[in-house]
């Protein structure tokens, strides 16, 4: 089966919106501390060997700009994955600083977190390779045009809107959320929300449809 076809199936495409929602609102929520210009770990590594990863943590949050400027990139990458209608620029903006995350984890011998991080910098390359009739005209200079392939369930403004809210939840439970209950309760409600915004697009394409059907019938 080829790309088109597949991209064309509505629950490869929900596969993929889903799964920008979660590698994006995951930047997000790591953003957040960085840009705060507080520790990601709970105390200071300064004392710990200099080839322990939480000596590399307290030498990158003792830098100021550049910790700052890891987690603005963190969240504009996150943010952009998260609207759907900029998603090919985050996951441009996604693949250098997941793949640097992903070394540094297999460099610092993090126990299991490589498997996560390999997950998500193989999830980023999915999205590259999906958005991969836009990029090539970018890279291969032998194909001088774009040929855009129309997906109309995807594209749907409720998906830019669902990315909205997420972003801004996301931003709000970090700041916000201090417990387990809370957490769960916004996360319920996420799952909710999501929910019933497939519910209508799931509605709403099957109308359109029925729709094209009669006209052709």
């Amino acid at each position: 089966m080829s790309l088109d076809k597949l991209k064309s199936l509505i629950t490869i495409q929900l596969f993929t919106i889903y799964l920008r929602y979660l590698l994006g609102g995951a930047f997000v929520f790591a953003s957040i501390v960085k840009i705060q210009g507080n520790r990601f770990t709970t105390s200071s590594g300064i004392n710990a060997p200099i080839s322990d990863s939480w000596h590399l943590f307290e030498t990158l949050y003792q830098s100021g700009l550049y910790w700052h400027f890891i987690g603005w990139g963190q969240l504009i990458a996150g943010f952009l994955l998260m609207t759907q209608l900029f998603s090919t620029l985050g996951a441009i903006l996604f693949l250098p600083i997941m793949l640097n995350i992903f070394v540094i984890t297999v460099s610092y011998h993090f126990g299991g977190t490589p498997i996560i991080t390999f997950l998500m910098l193989l999830a980023n390359v999915y999205l590259l390779v999906w958005d991969w009739p836009r990029l090539k005209v970018v890279v291969w200079p032998f194909q001088p045009i774009y040929i855009h392939t129309d997906y109309p369930f995807s594209k749907r403004p409720s998906w830019a809107y669902l990315g909205s809210f997420y972003f801004v939840l996301t931003i709000g439970i970090k700041l916000s959320v201090h417990s387990f209950f809370e957490l769960l309760a916004a996360f319920s409600g996420a799952c909710v929300v999501g929910l019933l915004v497939l519910a209508y697009n799931l509605t709403t394409q099957k109308h359109a449809r029925n729709g094209l059907k009669s006209t052709l019938g």
